[in-house]
């Protein structure tokens, strides 16, 4: 037999935040994986990571494993981890040449 499940307002959006997070990732892992191996592709499959687990996080909230206290938490630490993946990317990408 088939289980209904009925959630509350605030378990339905945290669902629809998680699968908009999961379309990002998807979205994404193509262009992850045309990259050359290496240092932007680990940042970028990091980022992709951090994302996946924020969106787990919203999953667990909307089932009540976790309380909306621990959500917040949670984005917060994966914002701190996605500033520390940016700040490793090197400072500049531009190249610069002296004109003829």
């Amino acid at each position: 037999m088939a289980r209904v499940v009925r959630h509350s307002k605030s378990a339905r959006r945290a669902l629809d935040s998680a699968r908009i997070l999961d379309q990002v990732v998807e979205n994404q892992l193509p262009l992850v994986a045309r990259l050359p191996e290496g240092g932007s592709r680990t940042r970028a499959a990091d980022f992709l990571a951090e994302l996946v687990l924020l969106s787990q996080a919203y999953r667990h909230h909307a089932e009540g494993w976790i309380s909306r206290r621990e959500l917040e938490r949670r984005g917060n630490q994966t914002m701190r981890r996605l500033s520390h993946i940016r700040r490793r990317s090197p400072l500049s990408l531009t190249q610069f040449t002296e004109r003829d």
